[in-house]
């Protein structure tokens, strides 16, 4: 299933598949952390090899286990250094912000049973608006692997993460404003320290809006439209006569996004570099790739996830 969730928790609108546990402004928070299904830990034990006679090959490849204490699973192979967040001190971070009202839990719950991790607070800031009716939520997040490939991620995006797509999405995505840090023995102290660069963060966040105004003042006619597009996929030196049918195909659905994609027929957004800047981002998160597995890990990984930062940094440089 391309949701991949757990169990998790949600607060307003039900996620698109269904699941999880609704929240409100009443529910207890650490309540919220149990229904959420993240009230276990996570510790290393030696990797073996089963054979005639078990045998520890850990020290040999200087890897082990990362294993759930509640039913014994292992989440994945990790090095010799790798130090677990544990849930419970990865929503501590967000404990006094909520206590002072100036966040509130909005979703939090597991991945991939248990690999992966996630804590979304709704800011207590107004949206940010592009144009009229067109407004991005300020959303802060903790993103955290216990699989040993995802690092702990920490800071501002305007994406609702209620899935995997969605959560590889707020990673990748240039609008986020996410911090990294690796497991070591030292992560649980860097990620409270985190509490300290929220400002910061916001002012990094509202910048990127700037650029996203500035898209949104400046209009773009089919035939830019159709250059930025080539640009973007890196085929702008061919003739359209020596474009593959695949890759007109992709343009087309880009250029349909344009017109038709979520939100571009606002005014304000219809006709603009945003509206075509929604249209390549809007195809990358829905339609490239076979599978929504095969985009999702894309964003997390591959190409999706550059080409949507080259997308807005081809926009912007267009329309100025």
């Amino acid at each position: 299933m391309s949701h991949e969730v757990e169990k998790m928790v949600f607060a307003g609108a039900t996620p698109w598949h269904g699941l999880g546990t609704e929240i409100d402004d009443a529910t207890n928070f650490w309540d919220a952390f149990k229904l959420a299904g993240l009230d276990w830990e996570v510790e290393t034990e030696p990797l073996y090899r089963m054979g005639a006679a078990a045998q520890v090959v850990g020290e040999q490849v200087k890897a082990q286990a990362a294993v759930r204490t509640s039913d014994d699973k292992v989440l994945g192979v990790v090095g010799p250094r790798w130090t677990p967040l544990q849930n419970r001190d990865a929503f501590k971070v967000f404990e006094p912000l909520i206590d002072s009202g100036d966040m509130r839990l909005h979703t939090a719950g597991s991945l991939r049973g248990g690999e992966r991790v996630w804590v979304l607070c709704q800011l207590g800031l107004e949206n940010t608006e592009i144009v009229p009716n067109d407004e991005i939520a300020k959303f802060a997040l903790l993103s955290n692997g216990h699989d040993g490939k995802l690092a702990v991620h920490f800071g501002f995006t305007p994406i609702r993460v209620v899935c995997a797509n969605t959560e590889s999405m707020a990673r990748s995505s240039k609008a986020s404003k996410l911090i990294r840090i690796r497991h070591h023995r030292f992560v649980k102290n860097n990620v409270e320290k985190l509490r300290d660069v929220m400002n910061l963060a916001d002012q990094e966040f509202e910048a990127t809006a700037e650029q996203y105004r500035f898209l949104a003042s400046r209009q773009i006619n089919a035939t830019d439209l159709h250059k930025y597009v080539k640009i973007v996929l890196d085929v702008h030196q061919q003739e359209e006569d020596e474009l593959s049918t695949r890759t007109k195909n992709i343009i087309g659905k880009v250029e349909e996004f344009f017109l038709l994609g979520k939100g571009n027929d606002l005014p304000g957004v219809n006709g603009t570099y945003w509206a075509a800047y929604n249209g390549v981002t809007e195809y990358l998160n829905y339609e490239k790739g076979r599978t929504n597995e095969n985009r999702m890990d894309s964003l997390w990984f591959g190409q999706n996830g550059n080409l949507s930062q080259k997308a807005l940094d081809t926009a912007v440089a267009l329309a100025a």
